[in-house]
This record gives C-alpha cells, structure tokens and sequence, in this order.
C-alpha cells in the first residue's frame, strides 16, 4: 500500500496527537516532532521500494527458470521480499 504526502501527514499528525494524548510523550516544538515523523515513514516507504526494486531485478534474471518450475511469480516475489526485509531489518 502507498501513501501520498498529504495521508502520510495526516497519518503521522494522528500518531503524534494519540501519543500526545495517551500521555505516552511529551513535546515542547509539536512542529518538529511532526516532521520527523513524517520523513521516517517517507523514508521507510522508501526503503520498501527500493527493496521492490531489487526483488524484481532478481526474478527477472531467473525467469526462464521461473516458467519452466511453474512457479507463481507473486509467490516468489513475496517469499524474496520478506527474506530479504528481515535479513535488512526493514519493516514492511
């Protein structure tokens, strides 16, 4: 799923204003803290495309191997994907 700028800070205002609420943080410059929020999320959303990136660079070069093993190719790309993620520490 991706996000455009405007839902992920909208996302990230409604995760700083609960944890503001639920007494979780405290924060003196709501502004800043808002905008970290909001790059951290940028950033891991793309660090996921970029992983996408790589997966399907993979599977391209075996291909042919692909087909002929019958192999789903979404099936693959999820199986690639979710090692490589926990293998890099990426949250998807």
């Amino acid at each position: 799923m991706r996000l455009n700028r405007n839902q992920i800070e909208h996302l990230s205002f409604v995760i700083l204003r609960t944890l503001i609420k639920e007494g979780k943080i405290l924060v003196e410059d709501k502004a800043k803290v808002l905008e970290e929020i909001i790059n951290l999320i940028t950033e891991e959303f793309v660090k996921e495309d970029k992983l996408d990136q790589e997966v399907r660079e993979i599977l391209n070069k075996h291909l042919d191997e692909i087909r002929k093993g019958n192999i789903e190719y979404q099936t693959m790309f999820k199986m690639i994907k979710t090692k490589l993620a926990k293998e890099r520490n990426i949250v998807i």
